[in-house]
């Protein structure tokens, strides 16, 4: 390989390792107009695209550790990568395919994980990480809040009952 070529791939594969995951798509047809409104689309959900060159970008998914995507990567092919929330990316990749039928999400990595088209695309339709954190925070609170009625219960009966016996010991005359 030349070496500016591995020193492509070297970039490449510190792209890869700094991003906890990335989502290929195929962006053939695509204008220069619609690629940067992407762009911008992508940078407000915490995450950026790069065009890559496939040969290059094989072995840099090789320096990363990951398995060979030998004959997944053909045709014109850019990297999606982010740092914040996989699912906030893939739903700014499937709303703008949507309007523009471009770009078409071949498949991504979360972590070591691959994930088919159809996975990414679920994830677009999941709520974003911070409301799923707030979801679990809810859930978790519940049960206490429910444990803390349960064990309160049997001590407010017994204070009624005592209260009820000791307003009826003072309404009999003596």
């Amino acid at each position: 390989m030349r070496p500016e070529k591995k020193s492509l791939a070297q970039e490449y594969a510190r792209w890869l390792n700094a991003s906890p995951f990335f989502i290929l798509v195929e962006y053939t047809g695509m204008k220069v107009g619609h690629f940067n409104e992407l762009r911008a689309r992508l940078a407000k959900a915490g995450a950026e695209m790069h065009v890559v060159k496939n040969s290059v970008f094989r072995v840099a998914v090789l320096e990363s550790g990951l398995p060979d995507l030998a004959g997944l990567l053909a045709g014109q092919v850019a990297v999606v990568m982010g740092q914040k929330d996989i699912s906030a990316t893939a739903k700014v990749l499937k709303t703008f395919q949507a309007e523009f039928e471009r770009p078409k999400v071949l498949f991504g990595y979360l972590g070591n994980q691959q994930l088919d088209r159809a996975t990414v695309l679920a994830l677009a339709d999941l709520p974003p990480l911070e409301a799923l954190r707030g979801q679990l925070l809810g859930l978790l609170q519940a049960w206490q809040g429910r444990l803390v009625r349960v064990l309160k219960a049997p001590g407010e009966q017994l204070a009624r009952v005592l209260k009820a016996r000791s307003e009826k010991t003072e309404e009999k005359p003596a």
